[in-house]
């Protein structure tokens, strides 16, 4: 389950939230049936707060929504996918530890 440090986006609303941040957003691609997604969420949720101020953080459940994914291509999960002025910088796919999560996204922010 999410915190509060994580926004959940949905197809309706993700375009606004990307093109509106003034910082860059880190998505979490997801599926509630996804072994490797349960794992990397609680790593994400510290990613948030440790963050916090620098980034956004939100989870897209690929299942409810599928546009989006179909748009940028995610044809794996979890994906983790930085935007910054509404366009992807970065991309991840698979379960990371944290430290490689917190360098990987130091590098795109």
């Amino acid at each position: 389950m999410a915190d509060e440090t994580i926004l959940i986006l949905g197809d309706t609303d993700f375009s606004k939230v990307i093109s509106e941040s003034n910082v860059p957003v880190l998505v979490d691609f997801w599926a509630s049936w996804c072994g490797p997604c349960k794992m990397i969420a609680p790593v994400l949720e510290e990613i948030a707060r440790e963050f916090d101020g620098k980034i956004k953080a939100g989870k897209l459940n690929v299942d409810d929504n599928q546009n989006v994914p179909v748009k940028y291509q995610v044809n794996s999960i979890p994906t983790l996918v930085v935007f910054k002025d509404g366009k992807e910088v970065g991309r991840s796919v698979g379960n990371k530890t944290k430290d490689e999560i917190r360098s990987w996204l130091t590098k795109h922010i």
